[in-house]
C-alpha cells in the first residue's frame, strides 16, 4: 500500500549529460503544475527488469509546468537510474505532483548550504532563491572530481564568491567545524549528500550546542556506508523466505514476494515501511533518516525501503496478522 499520491502524465523534453555520471532530465508534465519550493521532489514511475516500480527524485527547479531532475548512474542502481538514463526526449511517463519534505524556514538570518555529489539537487535551487531574495548564503560543494560538479559554472555566477567547491580527488575537504563556527547563532544549516557526510554533520553540530532545529539534512535513499551485498529475510507469522538482491531494496523484494507492506516516502524519512527484527544474523546497515542514532544501535527495527543487511540473514515482523 503507498500513500496517496496525485500523478500526472508527463513527456521528456530535454535529456542531456551535465556532469561525469549525472544525466538532466526535463519533464513537460501536463495540466500544469503547483508552484512548489526548492526541496521538492517528485516519484516517478520506472520500469525495472520489465516491471513496474517508483523511484523518488528531487526536482531541481521548474518553470511553466516543466521539471528539471539531476539523475546520477549509480553503480549498484536498483533499477531506477538506469530506467532514467535511458529516456530521450518525446519519451512519456508518470509522475507526482511535487510535494516538499526539505524546505528553507526563511526565518534565518545566514543560510550554509552543504552539498556532497549529486545531493546538489536541492541545494541548487536552495541557493539561487536565497540569492534572488538577498538572503547571506554561503555554499559548500563537494565532490571526487571537478567533473563531477554539477551546476558549478552557474551557482558561482549566483553566489559568486559565497560559493566554494572541494574536489577531494585535489586533497580539499569541507571543514564542517570551520563552516559551523562561521555561521551566526541564528543561522541555519542544510546539507544533502551521502551518509557519511550527513554522520559527520551531525556530530559537528551537536558539539556546537546549537539547536538540532537548525540542522535539517536529506540523505541519499540508496546511499550507505556499506556495499551492497546479497541477503535474506524470513517473514515471521508467514512463513516465507524473501532473498534480497544487490539491487534490490527489501520493501522491494517484500512486495514482489506478495508480502502486504504499507510505504509513502521510498527514501527513509516517514518510516511507514518499517519492520521490527525479531532475530538478525547479519549486520544493518541502516541508511534511514527516520530512527535516531540511538534507536540504530538497538536494531531492532529498520526502513525496508532503503536500509539492508550487509549480507547474512534476519527474521522480520511486518507486523500484519491475519483477521
Amino acid at each position: 500500500m503507498k500513500g496517496r499520491r496525485e500523478w500526472r502524465n508527463a513527456v521528456v523534453t530535454r535529456a542531456q549529460a551535465i556532469a561525469d555520471g549525472i544525466r538532466l532530465i526535463e519533464l513537460s508534465v501536463e495540466g500544469g503544475l503547483p508552484p512548489f519550493e526548492p526541496g521538492s521532489h517528485v516519484s516517478v514511475e520506472v520500469m525495472v527488469d520489465g516491471m513496474p516500480a517508483i523511484r523518488s527524485y528531487t526536482c531541481v527547479s521548474s518553470d511553466a509546468g516543466h521539471i528539471r531532475l539531476a539523475v546520477k548512474r549509480h553503480e549498484h542502481s536498483r533499477g531506477g537510474s538506469r530506467f532514467m538514463w535511458t529516456l530521450i526526449e518525446g519519451a512519456k511517463l508518470r509522475v507526482t505532483v511535487p510535494e516538499n519534505r526539505f524546505a528553507l524556514s526563511w526565518r534565518a538570518s545566514s543560510y550554509l548550504l552543504i552539498a556532497g555529489g549529486i545531493g546538489i539537487t536541492p541545494i541548487y535551487g536552495m541557493a539561487k532563491a536565497l540569492s534572488e531574495r538577498g538572503k547571506p548564503a554561503r555554499l559548500a560543494y563537494a565532490a571526487s572530481t571537478r567533473g563531477e560538479l554539477a551546476f558549478a559554472d552557474e551557482l558561482a555566477d549566483v553566489m559568486g564568491e559565497s560559493a566554494e567547491f572541494f574536489i577531494s580527488g585535489e586533497g580539499r575537504r569541507i571543514d564542517l567545524a570551520a563552516e559551523f563556527a562561521g555561521l551566526p547563532p541564528n543561522g541555519e544549516a542544510y546539507i544533502c549528500g551521502p551518509l557519511g557526510m550527513l554522520n559527520a554533520a551531525k556530530a559537528e553540530w551537536a558539539k556546537t550546542g546549537r539547536p538540532p532545529s537548525r540542522l535539517r539534512f536529506e540523505v541519499f535513499g540508496d546511499s550507505g556506508e556499506k556495499p551492497e551485498a546479497p541477503f535474506s529475510v524470513e517473514v515471521a507469522g508467514l512463513g516465507k523466505r524473501v532473498d534480497v538482491s544487490p539491487d534490490q531494496s527489501l520493501l522491494d523484494a517484500l512486495n514482489a514476494a506478495g508480502v502486504d507492506m504499507i510505504w509513502d516516502c521510498l527514501r527513509g524519512e516517514c518510516g511507514l515501511c518499517a519492520v521490527e527484527i525479531v532475530k538478525l544474523d547479519g549486520e544493518l546497515d541502516h541508511r534511514d533518516v527516520f530512527f535516531s542514532d540511538e534507536e540504530k544501535q538497538e536494531q531492532r527495527r529498520m526502513c525496508t525501503c532503503v536500509s539492508r543487511l550487509a549480507g547474512g540473514s534476519a527474521v522480520i515482523d511486518t507486523g500484519y496478522r491475519k483477521p
